[in-house]
């Protein structure tokens, strides 16, 4: 029973670190991450979708929550204005079931 009591709490702490659960910050050296969101669809690293419940955010599949304050982050980031700036580039989609890394090289940015 011990065991099983352990697995569940290493399970639930795995679940909270991979949420996306993101602020976006007025300076970028107080951010973890810089972002640039492209024209396109297929220049994106990670196509966004942006959730309105914190419980739909549940995992690193570009489902992003914006909290109001940066205590309540997993990460936060800074909205550059040059490509070259940017850690990652997101597209912003209208629809949940489009979200997604389209290049895997950068999903460690969002852990």
């Amino acid at each position: 029973m011990k065991t099983l009591t352990s697995a569940f709490f290493v399970l639930l702490f795995t679940l909270q670190i991979s949420a996306q659960k993101v602020f976006s910050v007025d300076y970028q050296s107080q951010a973890d991450l810089k972002v640039f969101v492209v024209k396109y669809e297929n220049q994106a690293d990670l196509k966004v979708y942006k959730v309105d419940y914190q419980s739909q955010a549940d995992g690193n599949d570009g489902k992003w929550f914006f909290v109001k304050y940066p205590s309540q982050a997993d990460k936060n980031i800074y909205f550059v204005d040059y490509e070259s700036q940017a850690d990652l580039k997101i597209f912003f989609v209208k629809y949940q079931s489009q979200a997604g890394w389209s290049k895997n090289e950068k999903k460690q940015l969002m852990y």
